[in-house]
């Protein structure tokens, strides 16, 4: 699902973006709610980037990347941690671009997003390709999802790819319900395949 923000961008430089875990959730500006059999995600696009909540069994898992303040530390390139009942595996990587090729891959991107029936992206305003882009898979046991970062001022785009396994999972097909959130409800589009 594609949708217009209707805010300003908040973090304007790649360097701004910090990772954190657990954090509460923080305003978002649109959501995405998706169930499976063993775990409901919620993708959620800040005004400062991205947060992903998932809940299975009772077992949670918050992450943020997003402009947070008071953090200085810098995004990490990779974290491998056991969080409780779940394993946590995070990778980031920060891609530099000419502006031909940024708008070029920005508008692929966003395309395979908003085609996507567990995807959810948020363009800001003042540029087309300024955008925070998330989708989810559920898959033997594990819960993934990848995001996009995008940065037209810098030709920065930030790619971040998260897997979570989850305790005691099954893989039952695909999830019960979908729901997008960007002010009034909608629903999620046709499907397409996980970059």
């Amino acid at each position: 699902m594609l949708t217009t923000i209707r805010t300003a961008y908040t973090d304007t430089r790649a360097s701004d973006l910090a990772w954190a875990l657990g954090r509460e959730p923080l305003p978002a500006l649109a959501t995405l709610d998706l169930e499976w059999e063993s775990a409901g995600v919620q993708l959620r696009v800040l005004g400062a980037s991205h947060q992903v909540l998932l809940d299975s069994g009772g077992a949670t898992c918050s992450e943020t990347v997003a402009c947070l303040p008071g953090s200085r530390a810098p995004l990490p390139l990779a974290v491998s941690r056991r969080l409780g009942d779940f394993e946590y595996e995070f990778a980031a990587h920060v891609e530099g671009l000419g502006p031909g090729s940024f708008a070029g891959r920005a508008q692929e991107l966003l395309a395979l997003v908003a085609e996507h029936p567990h995807g959810l992206a948020g363009t800001f305003p003042g540029d087309p390709h300024a955008f925070t882009a998330l989708v989810a898979l559920y898959r033997g046991g594990q819960m993934q999802w990848r995001t996009w970062h995008a940065y037209p001022q810098e030709g920065r785009l930030v790619a971040t790819r998260t897997r979570v396994t989850l305790p005691r999972a099954t893989d039952r097909g695909g999830p019960r319900r979908a729901a997008a959130v960007p002010g009034p409800r909608a629903q999620p589009a046709s499907p397409a395949v996980l970059p």
